[in-house]
């Protein structure tokens, strides 16, 4: 009779194969999760562009201090929020990526410029998911 199972030669061939499809596609796995974290910074400075318009309205201008504003910050803890006042009119947020976020080289501080009630977002469309 004759003894079943797997030789020694043939699980080395299987884990040499497995090792092959984790290692091509492993990069596009985190760069899909670095994308979708992003939208934790999305979120962060969203939600802070809308306190700075409640305030607005309230006051006349944009502050210029996080706390004023409820404390805006990421909910996920993937960023760093923070604020600078460039004027009345005008304000800089900056999501700035922390921890394994920080892979994602590109898209690691995400800006929201307003300017007298006109936003631009940065550096790019594609790091806001758009």
């Amino acid at each position: 009779m004759r003894a079943r199972g797997f030789t020694l030669v043939e699980l080395m061939v299987v884990l040499a194969l497995a090792s092959l499809l984790v290692a091509t596609a492993w990069p596009s796995y985190r760069a899909q999760t670095l994308r979708a974290a992003r939208a934790d910074a999305v979120d962060a400075l969203t939600r802070l562009q809308l306190a700075q318009e409640k305030f607005r309205a309230a006051h006349g201008l944009y502050s210029g201090d996080l706390a004023q504003l409820g404390g805006a910050r990421s909910r996920l803890g993937h960023y760093a929020v923070s604020l600078s006042a460039s004027g009345p009119d005008s304000y800089v947020a900056r999501a700035s990526a922390l921890g394994a976020q920080g892979d994602d080289a590109r898209c690691a501080v995400l800006t929201l410029e307003v300017d007298q009630g006109l936003g631009r977002i940065g550096p790019s469309p594609q790091c806001w998911n758009r």
